[in-house]
């Protein structure tokens, strides 16, 4: 396979440049990580259709990684709850190394690839389910492990990763291989890469959550009600969706919970 997360940087002498040269340089790279994505919108569009229907029927969608990519699965599953209002267990995102790994690297945690299977089946993964690999390289081999047994127990499996033909493509139902190029400071994937994984992420669950019926018209109308600007944010959709004053749908939302529940009591 072509390693192009590991190719040197189109910038040289990176240490001599001024701020806004960095700056600068860091910019165009970055511009151009949305086409690389946009080109991969048909491999995007087939997982992403693969993981809804499961989902429709009970499934969950897991993501495992390690380092960046680890920690990109953990936020996009973790903002899934008070998003859309589902349950917590419906989007998991584990990484290797454990919680510990999310504010501190785990040496050596990604060369364990028996290790990926023993934290899933913490959560009774089942062939109901999927699984998506996250790993820039695509050749981490606590994903490329965890891919491999989930396929044998029959489980959907696909990968987001930024080099073409690795391994843990081969073991993708629906890999999505968006290439970014080389990085601003050679190999640095948190930079482009782990941009491009972002993007990503929030597709494919977004879409998801669309199709699970969790977005009306282009309202969140299942977030959780957690702080004063989403209570705000939830009543100016009552007011809007049925057209009555503030104090109103202050009071609908109050009584019922839900911006979902508060309109259907309203109509």
């Amino acid at each position: 396979m072509n390693r192009v997360t590991e190719q040197e940087s189109n910038y040289d002498h990176i240490d001599k440049m001024s701020v806004l040269e960095v700056l600068q340089g860091i910019n165009n790279e970055d511009k151009t990580v949305a086409f690389a994505v946009e080109k991969c919108l048909p491999q995007i569009e087939k997982l992403t259709s693969a993981v809804a229907e499961r989902m429709k029927k009970g499934g969950r969608l897991f993501y495992i990684g390690a380092g960046t990519s680890g920690r990109l699965g953990v936020v996009d599953a973790s903002e899934c709850p008070p998003t859309y209002g589902v349950p917590f267990d419906w989007v998991v995102g584990i990484i290797a190394g454990g919680d510990t790994a999310i504010r501190r690297a785990v040496e050596f945690a990604e060369d364990d690839a028996e290790q990926a299977w023993k934290d899933l089946q913490e959560f009774n993964i089942n062939e109901k389910d999927c699984l998506v690999g996250l790993a820039a390289s695509g050749t981490t081999p606590y994903v490329i492990g965890g891919l491999n047994t989930a396929r044998k127990h029959g489980i959907l499996t696909g990968c987001i990763v930024c080099n073409i033909g690795g391994p843990i493509a081969a073991e993708s139902d629906f890999p999505v291989e968006v290439v970014v190029g080389p990085e601003f400071v050679t190999g640095s994937t948190r930079m482009k890469s782990g941009t491009a994984q972002k993007m990503v992420l929030n597709m494919l669950s977004t879409t998801v959550m669309v199709q699970l019926g969790r977005v009306v018209g282009n309202k969140m109308v299942d977030m959780q009600l957690t702080n004063h600007k989403l209570v705000d944010r939830g009543t100016q959709m009552v007011a809007d969706e049925l057209n009555i004053g503030y104090d109103e749908a202050a009071e609908l939302l109050t009584r019922y919970g839900s911006v979902r529940k508060a309109v259907e009591a309203g109509h």
